[in-house]
């Protein structure tokens, strides 16, 4: 019998309320799918700069490129892991090579070739020199490299040092190895906490530059607490960042006022003295 009531069954009714319920429902699924392409484009933001910082590292000069050949005083290879500069004396002629040795750490993105200059001239004073070659041009992937060397030459000693962030990975690499290494030396670098050598009398050397606009000098400070007492500390007076190794100015680096010849002689000068006061305390 038909009356005046509303029917209970309103079909229209009911599709219109299950499509205001989907609609409700597809907001928060386009919001995280915007979300998800919003983190993408972020991830592959982040990937290209990776990529481009890692493929694009500093090179050698042409001075450093001509140091990678062998002369009169010095004979120049390489492996895999490192290139190496070896006194002519080393070699079959008269005298003796020196002991320590020096295996040196380059600073991050920067190719080891554009030590060459600096390891030749190093050399030439007697000192069997490795660069190590680091994956990607970054020491904290090739931390425990200096351990190859060391098994390579078991009847030398060696000194490790390290360039920018190439010293606190050797650093770390002697803080877990102390017996390999005779002395630690710093070149606009500095040593942390994982690195720490303060409780133990290992000869330490620090040279940085005065017109260094690279190196942290907050970091710096705080890790004269990582370093033995008895540290060394010197500063090549209108030197700067760039050219403790021989690649060019380096991007946001301070000008220097001395040429890169000029304060590579004082860095090898340095060196040189604090390893022949480490031969004669040991007694070679």
């Amino acid at each position: 019998m038909l009356t005046g009531a509303r029917s209970p069954i309103r079909p229209f009714e009911s599709g219109r309320r299950r499509g205001r319920s989907g609609g409700s429902g597809e907001k928060p699924r386009r919001r995280g799918r915007l979300i998800l392409l919003i983190a993408l484009a972020v991830l592959l933001v982040i990937l290209a700069v990776a990529i481009y910082y890692v493929s694009t590292p500093y090179k050698p000069s042409a001075e450093a490129t001509a140091a990678m050949k062998g002369d009169a005083s010095v004979v120049v290879s390489q492996t895999d892991d490192w290139i190496e500069f070896e006194p002519l004396a080393a070699a079959g002629t008269a005298g003796a090579m020196k002991q320590p040795g020096v295996i040196f750490y380059p600073g991050a993105r920067v190719q080891p070739e554009a030590y060459a200059a600096f390891a030749h001239e190093l050399a030439a004073k007697g000192r069997h020199v490795f660069v190590l070659k680091m994956p990607f041009n970054f020491a904290f992937l090739g931390q425990n490299k200096a351990e190859s060397v060391c098994d390579k030459y078991p009847k030398e000693s060696f000194v490790l040092g390290g360039h920018s962030l190439g010293g606190p990975f050797a650093a770390r690499f002697v803080a877990e190895n102390p017996d390999q290494a005779k002395g630690i030396f710093f070149l606009a670098s500095y040593a942390e906490g994982k690195g720490d050598l303060s409780g133990t009398k290992l000869p330490a050397l620090s040279i940085t530059a005065s017109n260094d606009q690279i190196l942290n000098r907050e970091s710096y400070e705080k890790g004269r607490a990582y370093l033995p007492k008895n540290a060394q500390y010197t500063v090549i007076e209108g030197g700067n960042h760039g050219q403790f190794g021989s690649y060019g100015q380096q991007e946001k680096d301070g000008k220097a006022t001395i040429s890169g010849a000029d304060q590579r002689k004082q860095v090898v000068t340095l060196l040189s003295a604090w390893l022949d006061d480490i031969s004669a305390a040991s007694g070679k």
